[in-house]
């Protein structure tokens, strides 16, 4: 598997990396989405997390749009 990896272009290894990452972000950010529901509805003690959580998925999200923001402009 590691042989056929090389043997894609430079762009070709960049593009399906991007893509890898993405997905990867937007599984945190749909657990943490998930996490923050269970905290809400009360299936898991409140200690302040599902603020954290959403303020982790704006986060992540952000850094998949815009991967150079500045943290707290995402």
């Amino acid at each position: 598997m590691l042989a056929d990896w090389h043997v894609l272009s430079n762009e070709t290894q960049l593009t399906l990396a991007r893509a890898a990452l993405h997905r990867a972000a937007e599984s945190i950010a749909s657990q943490a989405e998930l996490l923050a529901e269970e905290i809400e509805t009360g299936a898991l003690t409140d200690m302040g997390g599902a603020d954290a959580l959403r303020l982790l998925i704006a986060v992540v999200r952000g850094s998949v749009e815009d991967p150079f923001a500045v943290a707290g402009r995402c």
